[in-house]
């Protein structure tokens, strides 16, 4: 059926595009031994200056004689952006993971908005949510399961590993189990509309949800894809030269 991506379009310019392009990109080499269609990233450029805030579906699924793709623009809620309602997870397991192709048919990996979501399990290792990858901040290293074929590498998970690493955090791309998620001091998700998502429960136990490495990042991913600071993170976020807390 095809594999897709989905970018946010934050004032009339898709986010992270030189992200999700490379990834599609090796998606239809590894699946289908074809190259990206030409003219996709102009027509990517020139359906998101009319949005303000949105997002823009590009899937690309085999034709009769060719691969073809579709390009659908819809909106976002603003409060559906860096929420501040934490996910409540519930586990799932799926032996060897979803895999690393974002794929068209992704049925049981639904997001039922604010509601419970998967947490996908590869026994007890858990790798992502059906709709984000899964950071966890233990001790003050920033852990994240290994893009090691069983999940998606997410563009907004390269994003906060990159600034991490420039922010000087301790970084490790290591297995996570479900049981260290409840002992750890933060939980949270990545997506590339939601941003940044705090964890507050897995199979109904209490996950610590956002904290002040968590919400860190969130100031910076906001940043770097040009979007307002929540008034409490404007407030408190460190200017540039002074130590973050």
């Amino acid at each position: 059926m095809g594999v897709f991506e989905t970018l946010l379009v934050v004032g009339g310019k898709p986010v992270e595009l030189d992200a999700h392009l490379p990834r599609l990109r090796r998606s239809l080499a590894e699946v289908y031994g074809a190259d990206l269609p030409a003219g996709v990233r102009e027509e990517l450029i020139t359906a998101a200056r009319s949005i303000q805030l949105g997002r823009l579906r590009l899937t690309v699924a085999p034709g009769e004689d060719r691969l073809r793709h579709e390009l659908l623009a819809g909106g976002v809620v603003p409060e559906a952006v860096f929420p501040e309602r934490g996910a409540e997870l519930c586990s799932h397991s799926v032996q060897g993971g979803r895999g690393s192709h974002k794929w068209v048919d992704r049925r049981g990996m639904e997001h039922p908005g604010n509601d419970a979501g998967q947490l996908i399990c590869d026994d007890n290792e858990a790798l992502e949510a059906g709709w984000a990858n899964l950071f966890a901040v233990r001790e003050e290293t920033l852990w994240t399961p290994p893009a090691d074929g069983r999940i998606l590498p997410g563009t907004a998970r390269a994003a906060v590993l990159a600034i991490a690493h420039a922010d000087g955090l301790d970084v490790c791309e290591r297995p996570l189990h479900a049981d260290d998620l409840v002992d750890s001091d933060e939980v949270f998700l990545t997506n590339s509309i939601r941003g940044i998502e705090p964890a507050d429960a897995l199979d109904g136990t209490p996950l610590p949800g956002s904290g002040p490495i968590s919400r860190r990042l969130a100031v910076a991913l906001r940043r770097r894809w040009n979007l307002p600071q929540a008034p409490q993170a404007a407030a408190t976020a460190p200017k540039a030269g002074q130590p973050a807390h």
